[in-house]
């Protein structure tokens, strides 16, 4: 299949393409390049060997979208372009609902002008808000604890009606968790642009020295340690997951959890990334971040038995090649 894939520089979204080229996929990268790099591009083609297209453009602008569609025929799109940290989106709240609102509009209005029929979403497990773990596809989704999951909610909706009124147009929704790790060439990884906003590029900082210690937002939730649980994926099985998604899209509107079914704390990752990479990693407990909830996993069974898909990389694997990726890390 030719694919486009939205946000293709970024951390999720390269995995996503090195997948869907091994896979013997053409993709199209659109990328306006504000939280990644454009050497991404070359990174990509050096670990597949396989050329790709990049347009760097950004897909709230129905033009630069009609002009990325005239040029090629798309058999899938998988659109991962959005902002996407939470206690960013708290204060920033237009911002977020304009830039991941407006491009999935944008982009679904191009896929039924143009005939293009499979639709994958970069959803999030922001969307079951505070409900009960383990989540599961089947829960009635509550209020979400902030922006940005209000804005991958409403995107959910936006798709799923888009779906009801125009039969062909399939979509998978892919609600998916704490994705770390990085491709173990250690060319690609998260590589976020100024502040990091995730748990893992801030572990690597302190452990290069480039942070004096980690901050860790809160000590005294109801779980294990009193820190936030999460369920962490390596980013490679995540990016599998997309693939799988395309190429199984069946008609209709599919939802689909992509974790690895088990919770595991801040402080657990911080003691396996010490003890992995033998590495001291100093922190300090500051205050909770506003809309953070206690903890978050899901239920993976109906990918395993649909898409035939299942997370296999562990912690350790995921902290390994987090810390190869931030020692190459030249760019």
């Amino acid at each position: 299949m030719n694919i486009l894939v939205t946000g293709g520089t970024g951390y999720i979204g390269s995995h996503t393409c090195v997948e869907l080229l091994n896979s013997n996929h053409s993709v199209v990268i659109v990328d306006n390049l504000i939280n990644s790099k454009i050497e991404t591009i070359d990174k990509i083609q050096e670990i597949t060997g396989k050329d790709v297209v990049f347009y760097e453009k950004d897909v709230t602008n129905k033009e630069s979208v009609d002009e990325i569609f005239s040029n090629h025929k798309f058999d899938g799109i998988i659109h991962f372009a959005g902002l996407k940290a939470v206690g960013e989106s708290v204060s920033k709240p237009l911002d977020y609902y304009f830039n991941n609102l407006v491009s999935t509009m944008v982009l679904s209005k191009a896929c039924i002008k143009y005939g293009v029929n499979k639709f994958v979403f970069s959803s999030s497990a922001t969307v079951y808000g505070d409900n009960k773990v383990p989540f599961i596809e089947t829960m009635e989704l509550l209020k979400t604890t902030n922006p940005y999951g209000e804005t991958k909610a409403m995107s959910e909706r936006i798709l799923t009606d888009t779906s009801l009124a125009n039969s062909e147009f399939s979509v998978a929704l892919l609600r998916y968790f704490n994705p770390v790790g990085a491709h173990e060439s250690g060319l690609i990884g998260e590589s976020p642009n100024g502040i990091p906003n995730n748990l893992m590029p801030f572990v690597s900082k302190v452990a290069k020295g480039e942070l004096k210690k980690l901050s860790i937002f809160g000590d005294d939730y109801n779980t294990v340690d009193g820190t936030g649980v999460r369920d962490y994926i390596h980013v490679v099985d995540l990016a599998i997951g997309h693939v799988s998604a395309i190429e199984k899209l069946n008609s209709g509107v599919n939802v689909y959890n992509l974790g690895t079914g088990k919770g595991t704390s801040v402080l657990e990752i911080v003691n396996a990334f010490k003890e992995v990479n033998k590495i001291d990693i100093p922190y300090e407990i500051v205050e909770r971040r506003p809309g953070d909830i206690a903890s978050c996993y899901a239920d993976a069974n109906k990918a395993k038995k649909e898409l035939n898909w299942e997370a296999k990389k562990d912690i350790n694997e995921m902290v390994r090649d987090s810390w190869r990726f931030e020692k190459n890390y030249n760019i």
